[in-house]
């Protein structure tokens, strides 16, 4: 976690918001290879007055295991609708719909689709969003290309690669699922002499550092990733202090931050 901008910035805000209210943190990693039931034996037994679980690549299976416990538990950066949790996460559908709205208001074009080949709910979400402008705009879903890359910047950048070699049809315009999938992009799209964004236009999500010093800077969608932390941290303080509480879903609003990358 603490090498990825993203989860730093979370994790920043939940533990200043922790000092803050006088909390104790305490964090825990859950390891799929090692025994699970231990694992979830020492959480439930470990004197916690709540969890706060970082659910990002979770689903709906992976956390019937936390049915069992009894205390308050918020889910950061995801959201199930089967499920009965508190959930804190950025408005993923509004991400992908500015940022689509974006990319066709400037270009006049329909624009494609960078999607990730790893499916986690956010991503889902986005894919909702980057629909619903293509269908509020008067456009076709089926005609806009969708290429499956991986998650990563060298993950997309060989995706991309291998996709520019196979001669696939390219758009003049995507939305990708994540800054690292565009910035990877961006990168095999250049090597190929495509110019960005004058051949290319490409907007990412997330807002990475990264962002601002690409050559162009990525215009991409910007999320409260501190504030996340630090409302994830206070919905759980009231549901200690609350214990009827009905859970809650919140979605922080989220920005496109403009670049020269459209």
């Amino acid at each position: 976690m603490d090498d990825t901008p993203f989860f730093s910035e979370l994790s920043e805000g939940i533990s200043l918001s922790c000092k803050k209210a006088h909390y104790d943190l305490t964090i825990r990693y859950l390891y799929e290879d090692d025994d699970l039931a231990d694992q979830m034996f020492s959480l439930r037994t470990g004197g916690f007055d709540g969890i706060l679980l970082l659910a990002t690549e979770m689903n709906e299976a992976s956390l019937l295991p936390f049915d069992a416990f009894s205390i308050p538990i918020v889910l950061l950066d995801a959201y199930f609708e089967t499920l009965n949790y508190d959930c804190v996460l950025m408005n993923n559908v509004q991400g992908a719909y500015l940022a689509t709205s974006y990319l066709i208001s400037k270009r006049k074009i329909q624009p494609g689709y960078l999607r990730s080949s790893y499916r986690i709910e956010n991503f889902n979400q986005r894919a909702d969003g980057f629909y619903k402008a293509i269908r509020d705009h008067g456009m076709s879903a089926s005609k806009s290309p969708v290429h499956l890359l991986s998650p990563s910047q060298e993950g997309a950048y060989e995706d991309m690669k291998a996709l520019l070699s196979a001669g696939e049809e390219l758009a003049k315009a995507y939305f990708a699922d994540n800054d690292n999938i565009a910035i990877g992009a961006m990168r095999a799209l250049k090597e190929a002499g495509y110019r960005i964004p004058e051949n290319i236009a490409i907007v990412g999500f997330d807002d990475l550092p990264l962002c601002e010093y690409l050559t162009p800077p990525l215009t991409t969608v910007e999320v409260p990733k501190r504030f996340l932390g630090e409302t994830a941290v206070a919905r759980m303080i009231e549901r200690i202090e609350n214990k009827y509480s009905l859970p809650l879903k919140i979605e922080t609003a989220v920005r496109l931050k403009k670049r020269k990358s459209v």
